[in-house]
C-alpha cells in the first residue's frame, strides 16, 4: 500500500448472534490486527440500531485496549452535540492515562441515529451550531487550559489526547482547517463530497500546535476474497441490508426477492452511492483499488471497514489487506476502478 492502513470497526451484530458476541469479534479483530500491522482502529458512535453495538465508544474502546498491546484505538467518531464537553474530556482523559499514546479522539456533529433518538438523548436543534465552540472547550480541558473559570477536567487535563474532525460534508473540511486539526472524510458512505472537501481542508489549512501540515484520513469499504464470485456475493447480502436499514419501517424485513427489487428501482441509487468507493475481489484487485482510492482521495491514510456480513469473510477481509503482505503475493496487475467497485 501507497498510505498506512487502519480499521473502522463497524461493531455490527450478525443475524445468529449476540452483542456480546459482536464485542468477542472486535476483541479478536484488534488483536489480530495489532499483529498484522494496522495503524489504528475506530469505533462510532450510533444509537438505535440493532446490528450495530458501538453506542458507547469509550466504553468499547477501553474494553479493546485492556486485551491489546499497542495498537491505537479511538471513536470515529464521538457525536459531540450529545455530550458536555467535559464529560468525553473525562472520558477519554482516563483513557489517555490508562492507555498513554493509543488513544484518538474522532469528533462528528451528526445525532448518531433517528429523529426518536435525537429527542431521547435530550438533544437540541442549536447543539450542533454549537460544535466548533464544543470543540475549543473540550481541546482546551485536554490541554490543562480551561475555557470555563474554575472548571478542569480531571482526569483528562495535560493528556493531550488527539482530536481529528470527521465529516461528510465541506463544514467538517473547513472547521479542520481552521483549527489545524487532522480531518477524517466519510467516503465509506457518503462519498458525495470527498473530493472537493479534501481539496478545501488542503487549502485552507492553518498549522497548529497538534499537527503542522495537513493530514487526511478518508474511509473506504472492503470485501475480499480469494474467490471473487463470494466477495461479490456478500456485496448483494450488504446491499440487502441497507435496503432494510433505509427503507424498512416498523421492524419490517423484506425478503431478498424484495430487496433486489427495491435495489433495481430508482431508490436503489441510493444504496449504490453510498457504497460507491468500496473494492470487492480477490485480495489482489481490492489492494490495487486501495491504492488507486488513495490516490484519487489524496489521502494520507485510508480507514477500511469490512461490509462482508459474513463474520468469516469480514474478518479475512483484513486478514488479506494486512499491511505486513504475507496474505498473498501483491502482484503488479494495474487497477481497472470501475472492475472492482460496487455498483
Amino acid at each position: 500500500m501507497s498510505v498506512p492502513l487502519s480499521i473502522l470497526d463497524l461493531a455490527s451484530v450478525g443475524k445468529s448472534e449476540t452483542v456480546a458476541d459482536s464485542y468477542a469479534a472486535s476483541v479478536d479483530l484488534a488483536q489480530r490486527a495489532e499483529r498484522w500491522g494496522y495503524r489504528r482502529i475506530w469505533y462510532a458512535e450510533h444509537h438505535n440500531i440493532p446490528t450495530i453495538s458501538s453506542a458507547a465508544p469509550a466504553v468499547l474502546i477501553a474494553h479493546v485496549a485492556a486485551h491489546t498491546e499497542s495498537i491505537r484505538l479511538g471513536s470515529g467518531g464521538v457525536m459531540l452535540p450529545n455530550h458536555a464537553p467535559l464529560t468525553i474530556a473525562e472520558q477519554y482523559g482516563t483513557l489517555g492515562t490508562l492507555h498513554p499514546g493509543r488513544i484518538d479522539l474522532g469528533l462528528g456533529r451528526a445525532p448518531g441515529g433517528d429523529q426518536a433518538t435525537f429527542a431521547a438523548l435530550r438533544r437540541s436543534v442549536e447543539a450542533a451550531d454549537r460544535f466548533p465552540q464544543d470543540v475549543l472547550e473540550l481541546q482546551a480541558y485536554l490541554a490543562g487550559e480551561s475555557r470555563v473559570e474554575g472548571v478542569r477536567a480531571i482526569p483528562g487535563e495535560g493528556t493531550q489526547v488527539p482530536l481529528y474532525i470527521l465529516g461528510s460534508s465541506l463544514f467538517g473540511a473547513q472547521l479542520a482547517a481552521i483549527l489545524g486539526l487532522p480531518y477524517a472524510f466519510a467516503s465509506h458512505f457518503a462519498p458525495q463530497a470527498l473530493r472537493e472537501a479534501v481539496a478545501i481542508y488542503r487549502r485552507e489549512f492553518r498549522p497548529s500546535e497538534q499537527l503542522s501540515e495537513p493530514y487526511v484520513i478518508a474511509g473506504v469499504g472492503a470485501i475480499v476474497d480469494e474467490d471473487a464470485a463470494v466477495a461479490r456475493d456478500q456485496l448483494q447480502h450488504a446491499r440487502r441490508g441497507r435496503v432494510n436499514a433505509l427503507f424498512g419501517r416498523g421492524g419490517r424485513t423484506f425478503t431478498d426477492e424484495e430487496a433486489d427489487a427495491i435495489l433495481s428501482m430508482p431508490q436503489g441509487r441510493q444504496v449504490d452511492e453510498m457504497t460507491k468507493y468500496t473494492g470487492v475481489g480477490t485480495p489482489q484487485e481490492v489492494r490495487d483499488y486501495l491504492d488507486w482510492f488513495a490516490g484519487h482521495a489524496d489521502a494520507d491514510e485510508l480507514i477500511v471497514a469490512s461490509f462482508a456480513p459474513d463474520r468469516t469473510v469480514w474478518r479475512q477481509t483484513f486478514a488479506h489487506l494486512a499491511p505486513g503482505g504475507s496474505d498473498a503475493d501483491r502482484g503488479s496487475a494495474a487497477v481497472d476502478p470501475d472492475a472492482v467497485v460496487s455498483r
